[in-house]
């Protein structure tokens, strides 16, 4: 039986984004999302990696993500070269699909019987204390769930929002586990109550 799973924002060889995850070193911790990874997708599996793959050169990090199991999906984030904010976008597509099936700025998946929408950007938010940025790229809130990253948080929900950001679930989660999720979240109550994720107390912008 395979799986689909999703994570965001591994952020690998990212000096900074390593300390602020509590590790001593950058190889520290892209050990440990590669240990991750490899505890949590088998071969045949499919990953959706909702952006931010790296945020210098993506040359390890495509390397790395090379040597991992499962076929990978890229929704580009900000810190991608693949994403269409920069004007050369279209430059970088060839070394990308050598790793990844796929590559987009937005997806639509099942997760049980409802239609998800994947992005690297929530529908609100910036995950730091000001106006969000990059409105041009965000999906519409037309209220179906959005399964995304960006916003380097731990919480995991936010109205119609699923954080599934690497700081939120230190691995990749699968689509199985997400649709429970959101099955408990489901609730009027809930939905209606939650206001914007916690700001943000990192050192760095996403």
């Amino acid at each position: 039986m395979t799986s689909v799973l999703t994570t965001s924002d591994p952020h690998i060889g990212h000096s900074v984004v390593a300390l602020d995850r509590g590790f001593s070193s950058t190889a520290d911790h892209d050990d440990f999302f590669a240990q991750q990874w490899v505890e949590s997708v088998r071969k045949k599996d499919s990953v959706w990696i909702l952006g931010d793959l790296a945020s210098s050169s993506p040359k390890p990090a495509l390397e790395l993500l090379a040597k991992l199991p499962g076929t990978k999906h890229l929704v580009a984030g900000n810190h991608d070269p693949v994403h269409p904010l920069y004007p050369d976008a279209h430059r970088h597509f060839r070394k990308y699909l050598e790793v990844f099936s796929s590559v987009q700025m937005a997806a639509s998946r099942r997760i049980g019987d409802r239609t998800v929408v994947l992005s690297h950007l929530p529908y609100s938010g910036d995950g730091i204390d000001r106006e969000d940025r990059y409105n041009q790229w965000r999906l519409r809130d037309e209220g179906l769930w959005l399964i995304h990253g960006h916003v380097h948080k731990a919480w995991k929900v936010n109205g119609r929002q699923v954080n599934a950001g690497f700081d939120a679930w230190q691995r990749p989660v699968s689509f199985d586990e997400l649709g429970t999720f959101i099955d408990a979240c489901e609730t009027p109550e809930l939905i209606g109550s939650r206001g914007p994720g916690p700001k943000n107390a990192n050192s760095w912008t996403p």
